[in-house]
């Protein structure tokens, strides 16, 4: 037998009884000719002590043992020595020893960084390429243990509630959605590809066509994306589900409660006021300037156009009077004037600038009142009336600056997330608090906007949504102002969750695309399926996919996705452990009908 316990579970009911262990060296210690060895595997740790005088062989063996060697030993457990006794390990009652036997299993080469979590964190790219090595430091580990636990509590809970778990195709058709696809050739039929799903989306809807009402699953999601800090690269996960007969309000029931419970099984954070609030999207993004604003702390945006609008300095005039097009938007900071000094204030001027803002203007209420070199281009009651708007304090700061809507809007959420980080670690990280989660439904999207690449009009979130007013709403003869019943919910300043209300009707959904230059022949070619099966009934059906790997993010308070997976990318979208992505074998390549062009070689 090779273990009868594991690592973390002996304590002072076991005193005395002979027990068999294996496990990593976590660390030896040679004190006075005795040796210790902390021996640890995923359960815990536990002292194992070596006397020559008890064990002669035994302790030979153990002075020959490293750091990350697998060992086995077989001993008596007793309690450790008066004044030994350490509380913060699992085992801290008692300590081994060793009078039996000693064998090791494997041997080790010096490991390529400290796994202790202990120090500075070593390069990821180091990490990654040895992550079966990473992944013994505690809290890598601890983040693998607590993903297993949110999965399975979260398929207990949907199953508890009547969803079928469903799995769906991996190897599907490519479909115009959100991003590039993963496209995989086809050696039966050459020239043909499938596609990696980038989400479940055609496939769940087909469910409700089939009576299955209530769907769910922890689905693969397969899309070409550039990674960054809170998106994984090539794949991620989702808690994908879809139900019949539901309208946005049930959706949002069932996502609250899921959230309620879930954050009180498995988490020591609390939903902030005990509830979900909700802003339509022009709303928020008018006060956050983003639809994943952060509500654990103020300083909204704030309108200031029409104050400005009756400057006499023509550049801000002239821009504050179009507010249909502009704005004017000004952040207090409260104490600002404390937290930083006139340097800081004016080089926060370069960094809007590398969003497109052309600068940054700023107040400072003294104790004798407002000031700004630009005073005199207001009024006293114009003054007055910016101090009234915003509520300025003594010592307060507030930073204002006004260009088109886009871009002030753009920068000015950037700005303020940036704020508060630097407050956050002015007042030792008191600013934000980590363990509130702050989350709000976003509604009320947009059903098109203005394709950045061609410049026409687009889907603007997701093209089978259902737009406000139905079929009448495509009767508007700017399709900018079109709403959908499309919903997203916001978390710490994450989006955490899309969904909507489904376009079920086969007309509507045609005219749909026909509003975007796609025609009835379009709709077939690309989404055969649905076409035909919205053609046998379909229930008016509403969806949600909740980012499970984002969440997870913000439950463990990790600052990159890349944290809580198991064996992730790189931030270059790569496998450094298994070497991916590779060449591969020209005979491969030939039986699947492909030609690789190399970037040097004219076409």
């Amino acid at each position: 037998m090779l273990r009868t316990n594991t690592c973390g579970e002996l304590s002072s009911k076991n005193i005395w009884e002979k027990v068999t262990l294996s496990g990593w060296v976590s660390n030896r210690r040679d004190h006075w000719g005795i040796i210790f060895i902390d021996l640890r595997d995923r359960y815990g740790l536990t002292q194992v002590v070596f006397d020559p005088e008890d064990n002669k062989q035994a302790w030979e063996i153990a002075d020959s043992c490293r750091s990350e060697y697998v060992i086995k030993v077989t001993w008596t457990v007793r309690p450790r020595p008066e004044g030994q006794a350490n509380p913060n390990m699992l085992t801290w009652e008692i300590e081994v020893i060793i009078n039996d036997d000693i064998e090791i299993l494997s041997k080790s080469k010096t490991p390529p960084f400290e796994i202790d979590d202990h120090g500075e964190l070593a390069n990821e790219e180091v990490r990654y390429k040895h992550r079966y090595i990473d992944l013994r430091r505690p809290s890598a580990l601890e983040n693998i243990m607590f993903r297993s636990k949110f999965i399975a509590h979260t398929k207990n809970w949907f199953l508890a509630r009547d969803f079928l778990d469903v799995q769906t195709p991996i190897f599907t058709a490519s479909s115009p959605e959100w991003a590039r696809d993963f496209v995989i050739p086809s050696r039966l039929h050459p020239g043909k590809f499938y596609a990696l799903p980038q989400a479940p989306q055609q496939y769940k809807q087909l469910l409700m066509v089939g009576w299955i009402d209530k769907y769910f699953q922890i689905a693969p999601c397969f899309r070409d994306e550039d990674p960054r800090a809170d998106r994984h690269a090539c794949e991620f996960y989702q808690i994908d589900c879809e139900m019949s007969f539901v309208e946005q309000e049930d959706i949002f029931k069932v996502v609250e409660e899921y959230f309620f419970d879930t954050v009180k099984a498995i988490s020591n954070k609390t939903i902030m006021d005990n509830k979900f609030y909700r802003m339509s999207f022009d709303e928020v993004i008018e006060k956050y300037g983003t639809d994943k604003p952060d509500l654990r702390y103020g300083m909204q945006l704030i309108d200031v156009a029409d104050i400005f609008a009756r400057s006499t300095n023509e550049i801000f005039s002239s821009i504050a009077s179009d507010i249909e097009k502009n704005r004017v938007k000004a952040i207090k900071v409260e104490n600002g004037d404390e937290y930083f000094s006139k340097t800081q204030m004016k080089n926060f001027e370069k960094y809007v600038r590398q969003y497109g803002a052309q600068g940054l203007g700023y107040f400072q209420m003294k104790e004798d009142g407002l000031k700004w070199p630009l005073n005199k281009f207001f009024s006293e009651e114009d003054l007055q009336e910016i101090i009234n708007r915003t509520e300025l304090k003594t010592w307060d700061v507030v930073f204002f600056w006004a260009a088109d809507k886009e871009t002030v809007c753009d920068y000015m959420w950037k700005f303020r997330v940036h704020l508060a980080g630097l407050i956050d670690e002015i007042t030792k990280w008191k600013f934000i608090d980590k363990n509130i989660l702050a989350f709000a439904w976003i509604t009320d999207f947009p059903m098109f906007e203005i394709n950045e690449i061609t410049g026409k009009v687009d889907f603007g979130h997701n093209p089978f949504s259902m737009p406000k007013g139905w079929i009448k709403a495509f009767e508007e003869e700017d399709l900018l102002k079109v709403s959908s019943v499309q919903y997203d919910l916001a978390c710490n300043g994450f989006e955490v969750l899309s969904g909507s209300i489904r376009n079920h009707d086969i007309e509507a959904l045609v005219k749909a695309f026909e509003k975007v230059g796609r025609t009835e022949d379009e709709v077939k070619e690309k989404f055969g399926a649905m076409y035909e099966a919205f053609q046998y009934w379909v229930p008016p059906h509403g969806w949600f996919a909740i980012g499970m790997d984002r969440i997870m993010m913000i439950l463990k308070d990790e600052t990159n996705i890349r944290e809580v997976y198991a064996f992730p990318k790189s931030g270059k979208a790569q496998d450094l452990m298994m070497n991916a992505p590779t060449f591969i074998e020209e005979e491969q390549l030939e039986e699947l009908h492909i030609e690789v062009v190399k970037e040097d070689e004219e076409i």
